[in-house]
């Protein structure tokens, strides 16, 4: 299986892999699994940073790099075709990220891992529940 990690998911595999579900770290840990990273998450996590909700130790770049050497990730290149479907798909959803991250997987034909109810529940693109 092909999985897209969301932002949270990826962070939470690195730094707190308890409040995963049972079948999502199952799933991370399955060999013959790829996991995937858009750049879109790394951004993210870094502006969540800036703003205090998320909790970095040391410089923010080397930890990016410490966190992308450490978790064998295949980057999600982000394109044009990615950025058009993007906005394509959920036009009433408030989060451009999780728009980036469904057409990233719609694109590449991948599987969101994803703890977030409303794409959970709404289903825009195959989704693995992260919880």
């Amino acid at each position: 299986m092909k999985l897209l990690l969301d932002t949270h998911v990826w962070l939470w595999t690195l730094v707190d892999p308890v409040r995963l579900g049972r079948r999502a770290r199952a799933a991370i840990g399955r060999k013959g699994n790829e996991l995937w990273l858009s750049p879109i998450s790394v951004w993210e996590l870094l502006l969540l940073a800036e703003r205090g909700r998320v909790k970095l130790q040391g410089d923010p770049r080397k930890w990016v790099a410490d966190a992308l050497a450490s978790t064998p990730v295949q980057e999600a290149p982000l394109t044009f075709d990615v950025a058009v479907r993007s906005r394509e798909i959920m036009p009433t959803h408030p989060d451009p990220v999780d728009r980036f991250l469904v057409a990233t997987a719609l694109v590449y034909g991948l599987t969101l891992l994803t703890a977030d109810d409303s794409l959970i529940e709404s289903r825009p693109c195959p989704v693995l529940a992260g919880r």
